[in-house]
């Protein structure tokens, strides 16, 4: 099953985005699917994943200003950010983890302005 993310591309501090992956086959084929994001110079994190039982995993730092949901009749995962900073910028990567195997897709360029 294959990873397609969507959906980046320049916004003004403070605005909102919202990112699509869309898996070649049934998101439930992963455990979980969700986002990581790599700004230049820094190491990958996570952004947030949801998992089979729609569980969602958000980091302390990024909560209250994204969420996470997915359709499942399209396959697809979203990521919805809000009061976007600067230091959002970076590549998100739809990811889905099965048996502890990553599978990556494409990034998506993010880009907030001051």
């Amino acid at each position: 099953v294959q990873l397609q993310a969507s959906g980046g591309g320049l916004v003004q501090s403070g605005g909102s985005l919202t990112l699509s992956c869309v898996a070649s086959g049934s998101i439930f084929w992963f455990d979980t699917v969700g986002w990581y994001r790599q700004a230049p110079g820094k190491q990958r994190e996570l952004v947030t994943s949801i998992a089979l039982d729609g569980t969602t995993d958000i980091p302390d730092s990024l909560k209250g200003r994204l969420t996470v949901s997915r359709d499942t009749a399209k396959n697809t995962v979203f990521l919805h950010m809000n009061s976007l900073k600067p230091e959002d910028t970076a590549v998100y990567l739809c990811n889905g983890r099965r048996a502890s195997f990553d599978y990556w897709g494409q990034g998506t360029q993010v880009t907030v302005s001051s």
